[in-house]
């Protein structure tokens, strides 16, 4: 509790519910502002800067408390992880070009340089950092140099080295070749669904049954995601000139 007797747990705010747990719920739900994450308690923050942390961009489910604490949990590593909001020019919410096993497609940055988002900045500790890592296979974590990128923290400060993580299948494009952003799943899965015979045939003709299948089958995942290409689908998220060679 805080000290006006309010009870700080994810159930009790409502940020109880992990994406992986409940795929049609992705990305999850986010803060309303910036705060701690400690185990199953959302704590206010005595500052938003976290020297000898890692700061990451989220613009997925990262930036879901709930999914946080499930990954973190699943290593047996310390869930106490400060969250920031922060103004991100330079990025926009897109859509990966691949399909995950926890059910859903997911979101992924891409560049854009006039576009200015809210998102979370995620501040990690070596042995988080590695969790994450590991929990994103499909993604490589990249440095969003300044003055390219700007990650602005709520008190103004902009910080000079945030990271984000950048999905190596690339991202699903509107039609056009342009980047398409990311609308929330269900919307998502039933546009993707009604574009792609071929993707009804593997996954059903609904979001619910589209996770389903997704969640049962490693091997149909790869499918789609290759179906993406061959659909011609994908296309660049123009960050790929970031990643270390």
């Amino acid at each position: 509790m805080d000290a006006r007797g309010a009870r700080r747990t994810l159930e009790a705010l409502g940020l109880a519910e992990a994406p992986r747990d409940r795929p049609l719920s992705y990305p999850g739900v986010w803060p309303a502002g910036s705060g701690l994450l400690d185990g199953d308690e959302w704590l206010p923050l005595d500052r938003l800067t976290h020297p000898g942390r890692t700061p990451v961009v989220a613009v997925g489910s990262n930036a879901s408390p709930a999914q946080l604490r499930r990954k973190l949990g699943a290593f047996d590593v310390s869930a106490a992880v400060p969250m920031t909001r922060a103004r991100v020019t330079g990025v926009e919410v897109g859509v990966s070009a691949h399909i995950s096993r926890a059910g859903y497609v997911s979101a992924s940055p891409v560049h854009a340089p006039a576009v200015t988002r809210e998102l979370f900045v995620i501040w990690l500790d070596a042995g988080q950092l590695d969790v994450l890592d590991a929990t994103e296979p499909n993604y490589d974590r990249v440095l969003l140099p300044a003055p390219g990128f700007r990650v602005e923290l709520e008190d103004g400060e902009a910080l000079l080295d945030a990271f984000a993580y950048v999905n190596h299948h690339g991202v699903l494009h509107d039609g056009s070749g342009v980047p398409r952003s990311h609308p929330g799943q269900r919307a998502l899965l039933t546009e993707l669904l009604a574009d792609s015979a071929e993707l009804r045939r593997l996954f059903g003709t609904t979001p619910e049954e589209f996770c389903v299948r997704a969640r049962a089958d490693a091997q149909r995942c790869e499918q789609g995601t290759r179906l993406f290409a061959q659909e011609k689908r994908v296309t660049a998220s123009g960050l790929e000139h970031l990643r270390v060679r």
